[in-house]
């Protein structure tokens, strides 16, 4: 079953069901690296396996670069 998201403002599809962290390894995204917004909900870290995405929700998703 598709799943018909938002994410940082952009429509996306990807196939369902899928976790938060299920969602951050199709997007290439390393776990520990990001900030998640759920439906205008901070994601706690330690839930991204447990949360599931639902079709219709909007996520923003932060990278962190470090620098120097």
């Amino acid at each position: 079953m598709d799943l018909n998201l938002t994410i940082n403002g952009e429509p996306r599809r990807v196939a369902g069901p899928i976790s938060v962290a299920g969602l951050l390894g199709v997007l290439g995204l390393t776990e520990g690296k990001v900030a998640v917004e759920r439906n205008l909900e901070i994601v706690p870290r330690s839930t991204y396996g447990d949360v599931p995405v639902a079709d219709g929700d909007r996520f923003e998703i932060v990278r962190f670069i470090g620098g120097g």
